[in-house]
């Protein structure tokens, strides 16, 4: 397993969390402090944590201080541009390492937001980017389970609307590979990841520049978590946004030929 500080785990609290975003501990004694190594950006609702958990923190040259943050949305608060001079230097502090340690965060929104990822290009500009994509369909399905508490109309529709948007991903990529060079870029299938496990993990690793040596962790029970129940879509609905999201599909194939679309059965 990774390499962890033990720090009191804080309680599931937004309040908390954002606290420690904000005002990260200090490095543990011997470690320096700088810039990510590697850093997620995407997709919400594609597995993400599932990823972080069995390909990141199964190595043990990755290393975090064990705050329960996979997520830091450092960049979230600066939607409208009032940006400190000091947020590199603060973003930096999230990240301290033993020597040959390896360190980053995995925040899928970064991708989405189309000020985030102009700042992380400025706070860590050599990072490794991540991107981890699902079925559009099953990633608005996802989405929509996770919106089932009771919600103002309003709110509810809101939420709606994002969910396609956050479902097309060939403009969010397009920015990504706009600040990033393509090969600082590895373009995950969620699909991919659940069917063959251990070869997308040294995938993963390899692109990190990890030690290959290290064994795989993998075991079929942690193919993939077990589902939780998701909102069927009325036939109508689905053949609707099928057709809303097909071009978009088909570009991303464009931009990714690594993307297998028949591992998208409505797209195939």
């Amino acid at each position: 397993m990774s390499t962890r500080v033990p720090l009191p785990r804080p309680p599931r609290n937004r309040w908390t969390r954002r606290f420690l975003r904000r005002f990260p501990p200090a490095a543990p004694s011997g470690w320096t402090i700088g810039p990510p190594d590697f850093v997620g950006v995407g997709a919400q609702r594609s597995g993400s944590s599932w990823w972080f958990r069995v390909a990141l923190d199964s190595h043990p040259s990755v290393v975090r201080v064990d705050t329960g943050l996979k997520e830091l949305h450092y960049f979230d608060r600066f939607w409208d541009g009032d940006v400190p001079a000091d947020f590199v230097g603060r973003y930096h502090r999230n990240f301290p390492r033993p020597a040959g340690g390896v360190t980053g965060e995995w925040t899928p929104r970064y991708m989405y937001d189309h000020w985030s990822l102009r700042l992380l290009r400025r706070a860590a500009p050599e990072a490794r980017i991540l991107v981890i994509l699902r079925d559009p369909i099953e990633r608005y399905r996802s989405a929509l389970e996770a919106w089932r508490r009771p919600l103002s109309l309003g709110r509810s529709l809101e939420a709606i609307g994002g969910a396609v948007a956050r479902s097309t991903y060939a403009p969010q990529l397009n920015h990504v590979f706009a600040l990033f060079d393509r090969q600082q870029v590895l373009v995950l299938q969620y699909e991919r990841c659940t069917a063959n496990t251990a070869a997308e993990i040294e995938r993963t690793w390899r692109f990190l520049g990890l030690d290959m040596e290290v064994a795989s962790p993998a075991t079929p029970s942690e193919a993939a978590q077990a589902p939780r129940p998701k909102p069927d879509l009325a036939a109508g609905s689905r053949e609707e946004l099928v057709t809303l999201l097909r071009p978009d599909v088909e570009r991303v194939v464009e931009l990714c030929p690594e993307i297998d679309v028949s591992l998208w059965p409505s797209f195939s």
